[in-house]
């Protein structure tokens, strides 16, 4: 990696002071103590700044533009990618305090919200209405909606709602230098043209920030069943879920697997309570979400009972209660316990087809344990839609790069995602080949280079540029 750029100027940090108020820029011991995000050790930028409206950051970005100021957007930093990553010389732009839920448009079904709303705050707020935002995920009490859309975060229920990009409706979002594309859409159906905000999402702040957005809300179910399941193989897993979308009539909503060994390790002595013993290679939490609990109630079960007798599952059981349902999903969203005993600690985020899974799940474990004997891994995820998580402890700090491959190269022959719901950012940043040809990686540098043709939004992730290595952000 070539030398960084050169420090921001004072006159630059002050005429950026000029733009908001006296809380709006943070620097020196500010911005060192506060949270660098997940796989961070500190925040590197030189200053933070806070706007609280989109015309301040069109004009920050204005000023930064001219300068050839590199700044990294920053949201809740819950990411798993290093996507916020700052060095010196960088400017950070926090949306933290662009936070006002705008609208509630209850007879459209749609919000208009800022980007710094956590969404956990948005979840709260449309039960007053019956309304939902079904966008769920484990760090909802942190992760910002800016951030969801600019990652176009995935979570429990895409199997029944879709990706972050499906509840999008329309944006509101800043250019590099400092135009403001304003796309407030509040249609479902509106082929005018060119999408325009779906270059903001999934882009990870590096095409433009996200200030503003409209998004599509759905009925609050009244309605909820929850099970968990095991299985002797995949196969019978597989054979469960389509049996279950199919004789649930839409109403499936999550289908989350556990394998033996992270179950083992959440529900050990002292840890979370095993509803069903842990001597079984799968397991599987089902929930369906609907209107009617006595009528869906029955139709689940039914469900469950034809999956037992067709030979689908081994045992199941019930959630009967709002505290039972926690206590099975605490089980899937618990990774500390994880995280603790699995050292030096990786999490991979893929997705590929769910046939596939079996024989990657079987290799990846394989050649894992031929470089490591002494390692250990757990798969997870989202099996529904076909997104696996994986927790590897083995080898030491130095193995990264073979640890990465185990996981990697697999996917490559059958056409599988190195990142089916973080992003890429820096930690992804070297696989993106296994996942986008030549040809798709020549286009985004294209874009990034219209729409930033100075390299300067959040430089370096992704992929590199010509742009990006000449002004020494490789």
């Amino acid at each position: 990696m070539t030398e960084a750029r050169p420090l921001a100027t004072s006159d630059l940090l002050c005429r950026l002071r000029e733009i908001v108020d006296e809380k709006g820029v943070l620097t020196g011991e500010d911005v060192a103590s506060r949270n660098p995000g997940v796989f961070m050790t500190e925040i590197g930028a030189d200053a933070i700044l806070r706007p609280t409206t989109t015309d301040q950051v069109s004009r920050i970005m204005a000023l930064c533009h001219e300068a050839g100021q590199p700044v990294v957007v920053q949201g809740g930093m819950s990411g798993w990618v290093r996507a916020t990553q700052t060095r010196p010389g960088d400017i950070a732009i926090s949306l933290e305090r662009m936070n006002q839920i705008e609208q509630v448009d209850t007879a459209n079904r749609t919000a208009t919200v800022q980007a710094g709303v956590i969404l956990e705050h948005f979840q709260d707020h449309l039960e007053q209405y019956d309304l939902m935002f079904p966008l769920d995920l484990g760090g909802r009490g942190s992760c910002h909606l800016g951030g969801n859309a600019s990652t176009n975060a995935g979570g429990m229920r895409v199997l029944r709602y879709g990706m972050m990009r499906e509840q999008v409706l329309g944006v509101e979002a800043v250019l590099a230098d400092g135009r403001i594309v304003s796309s407030l859409n509040r249609m479902i159906k509106n082929n005018t043209g060119y999408d325009l905000k779906q270059l903001f999402i999934g882009s990870e702040g590096s095409l433009g920030i996200i200030t503003r957005l409209v998004l599509r809300l759905r009925e609050q179910p009244t309605s909820s069943n929850t099970a968990l399941v095991c299985a002797n193989s995949f196969s019978q897993i597989a054979q469960l879920l389509r049996h279950m979308d199919g004789a649930l009539g839409g109403l499936l909503s999550a289908f989350e697997l556990v394998d033996n060994s992270f179950y083992t390790v959440n529900t050990s002595a002292g840890r979370h309570g095993a509803p069903l013993p842990a001597d079984k290679p799968y397991y599987a939490i089902i929930e369906a979400l609907g209107s009617n609990q006595e009528r869906d109630t029955e139709l689940f079960e039914q469900a469950l009972a034809q999956a037992a007798e067709r030979g689908l599952l081994d045992d199941a059981v019930l959630a009967n209660s709002e505290r039972a349902r926690a206590g099975i999903w605490e089980i899937r969203e618990d990774l500390e316990h994880i995280v603790r005993e699995f050292q030096p600690f990786y999490a991979f985020d893929v997705s590929l087809p769910v046939g596939h899974m079996e024989a990657y799940m079987e290799e990846v474990t394989t050649t894992l344990k031929s470089k490591f004997p002494k390692g250990s891994i757990a798969f997870l995820g989202h099996v529904g839609d076909g997104n696996l998580h994986i927790a590897i402890g083995a080898g030491t700090a130095d193995d990264r790069e073979d640890v990465e491959s185990c996981v990697y190269e697999p996917l490559r022959p059958i056409c599988g995602s190195v990142s089916a719901e973080h992003g890429i950012g820096l930690e992804k940043k070297p696989w993106l080949s296994v996942s986008r040809n030549q040809i798709e990686r020549d286009v985004m540098v294209q874009l990034k280079s219209m729409l930033d043709p100075k390299g300067i939004l959040n430089p370096g992730k992704i992929f590199d540029t010509g742009i990006q290595m000449a002004a020494g952000q490789g």
